[in-house]
């Protein structure tokens, strides 16, 4: 069994600065979900929008096998999200940008998955994804719990706006998308 004492004990405190709405417990449940969809030989997590850490910090605690970088434009977000980092003793593996996903996405920087929970519409978050993602790569990204019928058709519905990217379904209210690799030139 997994001791996610100190993981609580963060996400406890971020909690308490009005960063995450939901018990802990479903919160970090859900992130779970997310750690079990990311596959074996991934090197590299972009998590959009962090806010409260969720789902980063627990994918970064429960693969120390990836580099987790966390993007949150709001600096104070962004600090607290420091210091979970070190906190958690995972701040080797981790980075934190105090920035907009725009400024991350003028780079040459990309990334094996990116995560995105409840970061912007559909369509905007699967345009940055696509920005961030390697050819090949996973893009896992969730909703508020709803509807799930309303919540597939917006995705659906968003997917048609982003070229390129392949609706892989949903798994326990994780929806997975792919960005397409090129078709081999004949010649």
């Amino acid at each position: 069994m997994v001791d996610d004492t100190a993981l609580f004990e963060v996400l406890s405190f971020i909690q308490a600065r009005g960063h995450i709405g939901q018990p802990l417990a479903d919160a970090v449940a859900h992130a779970d979900r997310y750690v079990a969809l990311i596959p074996p030989g991934c090197r590299s997590v972009v998590d959009l929008g962090s806010g409260g850490g969720l789902p980063a910090l627990v994918i970064a605690v429960r693969r120390p096998d990836l580099h987790v970088t966390m993007v949150e434009r709001r600096g104070a977000r962004a600090d607290v999200l420091l210091k979970a980092c070190r906190t958690l003793g995972i701040d080797q593996r981790t980075v934190v940008i105090a920035d907009d996903v725009r400024r991350l996405a003028d780079t040459d920087r990309r990334f094996d998955v990116v995560t995105a929970r409840s970061f912007a519409a559909p369509a905007i978050t699967l345009r940055w994804a696509k920005a961030l993602v390697v050819t090949g790569g996973l893009v896992l990204v969730s909703d508020p719990p709803g509807n799930s019928e309303a919540i597939s058709a917006r995705w659906g519905q968003a997917l048609t706006q982003v070229p390129g990217m392949v609706d892989g379904g949903a798994q326990d209210g994780v929806h997975l998308f792919h960005v397409e690799q090129s078709a081999p030139s004949a010649g």
